[in-house]
């Protein structure tokens, strides 16, 4: 039984230091892309990742673990929601929603400080950008083969 138990937690720990590892592996992806994308000089790279950094761990929170918990809540119970039940998880993810929003304003209203307009710009068309090739890249689309 013991040996069981140390498989288990040998797995479990293996599994998290993977997805720990492709979690900074992809940030790294990020960093580099958007530094590309935007050309930040040194100096802006120096006060703009600091920013952009707070910016992403606030609302990966907010996404990863707000609205993923009020999004579990709505698929394991929707045959059972009662309307206000329903009503209160709706004003939740208005309110998470409406909290990005905000941040993703400041974060612009900080960047101004730092960098140019126009690649406060190009940094939305980088982050899209980003996200699309990832998904493509996961799926095995455009461009990417998908190791068998």
């Amino acid at each position: 039984m013991k040996k069981i138990a140390l498989y288990i937690l040998l797995f479990l720990l293996s599994f998290n230091v993977f997805a720990q590892h492709n979690r900074e592996r992809l940030k790294a992806l990020k960093v580099s892309f958007i530094t590309e994308k935007l050309d930040l000089t040194e100096k802006e790279a120096q006060k703009f990742w600091p920013v952009y950094n707070d910016y992403e761990k606030v609302t990966s929170k907010i996404r990863h673990q707000d609205i993923r918990n009020i999004r579990r809540e709505i698929r394991s119970s929707i045959a059972t929601l009662t309307d206000k039940r329903a009503k209160e998880l709706i004003t939740e993810l208005n309110e998470a929603e409406s909290i990005l929003h905000k941040q993703r304003m400041e974060l612009s209203a900080k960047l101004l400080e730092i960098i140019p307009p126009k690649k406060i710009i190009l940094l939305k068309i980088a982050e899209d950008d980003f996200k699309r090739k990832m998904l493509e890249r996961f799926r095995g689309g455009k461009g990417h083969k998908r190791k068998n």
